[in-house]
């Protein structure tokens, strides 16, 4: 396990996603590179990405989507069905 807290992890992630939405779909890899890029990989490392992502997916703060491959985004608004 890394230095960074797996919830900073999961709160960058988040504000990364949510930087780029409407404009770059994220795959988790993208979103690892970034936080081993940001934090050096002796701070931060996969496993410590993954858990970040999976508390961001199971808390509903992100979903998983599927557009020809595998993307992690915000979750739709209520009101975008309408």
């Amino acid at each position: 396990m890394g230095e960074i807290a797996i919830a900073t992890l999961a709160e960058e992630m988040y504000e990364m996603i949510a930087e780029y939405a409407g404009k770059k779909n994220l795959k988790a890899l993208d979103l690892t590179k970034a936080m081993i890029a940001r934090h050096g990989a002796g701070a931060c490392d996969k496993d410590d990405c993954k858990q970040a992502i999976r508390e961001l997916i199971d808390s509903g703060r992100c979903v998983y989507s599927y557009l020809g491959g595998s993307y992690i985004q915000l979750p739709p608004k209520p009101d975008a069905a309408l």
